[in-house]
């Protein structure tokens, strides 16, 4: 699909499907962390591109251009509930108010800045949750991970090419070469590691070999300084087995798509950024469906991507975040976008009998 504009700002990808992108907003806490160390090794020269990022959002070209979708995005996003903030007031009788705030997983000053609301919330809360404390200590983590090869490695010495056709296989090292990777540095990692690797604009990817962190990883480190109590809701293995249990085809062709990507990352980055900071992250989401095209991204892997990346995980976060939150005076803080939706935590901590109400 092409917007009637041709601009880079515009056209997002002929060749990206929509699976790609929702797996892109939703890496794991835990998964960007590491690869900042992985990146520095293999690809040091990407941290040279300095942090400053050049891309523009899609939407106003969007809605000049082609106003019948950019409707259909408004109508969507108004079916996806809870999804009009990303500050909310977590209450429950006889319990102390906590609350719960939607992140993103990127070094963006604009994101790592705590926003106004919730600052007051936050430093005054007795206990502080995150994803996971694993990104706490990268070093011990990537020392248990080389404990679990079969999440991030192939099996029985495959690499990547034998995966796929020559042609492939050629895109595929010439992308890598491109981005400053060796192919023979990531031949044997799992397709979705490979991806990880790639996806992230350069920008990013400079800021965070620079020393930046995202917001949980700052709230978290803060919150130890202070003594206060720090929980995570999921661990390394959990985490990382969410992108692994995925079908290997749906990684090998994300692999591919990321690469056709290329530069264009950065328009789908700041989309996705001013939309968080507007407090829209329901409208993330369907802004991604209409960015990509309708036939493509369907299917058995993406039906297993919705399970494992977004509906169980959302669950896990509920059911291990409620006796948390039971004991009142919790500011909780997991990425944005398991927040909106029928089975996203709002709604599911509203099922377990807290009160939420949205602040920003």
């Amino acid at each position: 699909m092409r917007f009637k504009s041709e601009s880079t700002a515009l056209v997002l990808a002929d060749h990206v499907s929509r699976p790609l992108l929702h797996a892109l907003a939703l890496f794991p806490l835990l998964l960007l962390a590491l690869l900042v160390a992985a990146l520095a090794t293999i690809s040091p020269a990407r941290a040279e591109g300095g942090n400053a990022c050049n891309g523009k959002s899609i939407l106003p070209g969007m809605q000049a251009n082609d106003p019948a979708l950019y409707a259909k995005l408004l109508a969507d996003t108004a079916k996806v509930p809870n999804g009009d903030a990303i500050l909310w007031k977590v209450e429950k009788p006889g319990i102390a108010p906590s609350w719960l705030l939607g992140t993103m997983h990127v070094t963006d000053p604009r994101v790592t800045a705590l926003p106004e609301a919730a600052r007051a919330p936050y430093e005054s809360a007795s206990t502080v949750v995150i994803e996971t404390t694993d990104v706490l200590d990268e070093k011990k983590t990537a020392a248990a991970m080389m404990g679990r090869a079969d999440l991030t490695m192939l099996a029985d010495g495959k690499t990547i090419q034998d995966l796929l056709g020559k042609e492939e296989a050629d895109k595929l090292e010439a992308g890598l070469k491109g981005r400053g990777i060796p192919l023979i540095a990531v031949a044997r990692m799992q397709p979705w590691l490979i991806s990880s690797f790639v996806a992230l604009p350069a920008c990013e990817t400079a800021r965070k070999q620079s020393g930046q962190i995202f917001l949980d990883k700052k709230l978290a480190l803060d919150a130890q300084a202070s003594g206060r109590e720090v929980l995570g809701l999921e661990t390394m293995v959990e985490q990382l087995s969410a992108m692994a249990d995925l079908p290997v085809d749906f990684h090998l062709k994300g692999l591919i798509e990321t690469l056709a990507l290329g530069d264009r990352m950065e328009d789908i980055f700041e989309t996705m950024t001013e939309l968080y900071l507007q407090g829209k992250p329901g409208e993330i989401m369907p802004m991604l469906k209409a960015a990509t095209p309708a036939t493509t991204g369907e299917g058995d892997g993406y039906a297993a991507f919705e399970d494992r990346l977004i509906r169980d995980r959302n669950h896990v976060m509920a059911d291990r975040g409620a006796p948390i939150l039971d004991k009142g005076n919790v500011f909780l803080a997991v990425g944005a976008l398991h927040l909106p939706g029928e089975e996203g935590v709002v709604a599911l901590l509203q099922q377990k009998g807290f009160t939420l109400t949205p602040v920003r």
